[in-house]
């Protein structure tokens, strides 16, 4: 709620809007938007994503990381042996969890200094201590 203009992204297509007032609502989101005066309006962007230019955000604290910077980066086992790329990341309730595609699909939780040993963003390589099958 803290920035007046959201990017709405509904069928595919990004599209700029103006936040004129909002809240959360459990896990939701209440907003009056620039231009939809109505319900039948509003209930067209029910499910829509909303996004915030990264150039926006401020930058995250020492050990946190915007999903997104994890995607597409490297994971390797403490042995040094390749387990995959982050394809994305998932909200647990407990924690976030890493998936990751290599020779197979895998789940890594996001647990920092117990399996997640290290994030490096300039190198794109995440190395975390996990046992799978």
């Amino acid at each position: 709620m803290n920035y007046s203009q959201w990017w709405l992204k509904c069928d595919g297509d990004w599209q700029a809007t103006e936040l004129k007032e909002g809240k959360r609502h459990g896990k939701s989101v209440i907003a009056y938007l620039q231009g939809i005066n109505d319900r039948d309006e509003a209930s067209k962007l029910l499910g829509c994503n909303i996004g915030i230019p990264r150039e926006d955000l401020p930058e995250p604290d020492q050990g946190s990381y915007y999903w997104s910077d994890l995607e597409g980066m490297k994971v390797m086992h403490r042995d040094g042996s390749e387990i995959g790329t982050v394809a994305y990341v998932m909200e647990t309730g407990a924690n976030d969890v890493l998936v990751t595609v290599g020779d197979k699909e895998r789940l890594i939780p996001f647990i920092a200094d117990k399996v997640i040993l290290d994030v490096d963003l300039a190198d794109g390589v995440i190395k975390v201590d996990w046992e799978w099958e």
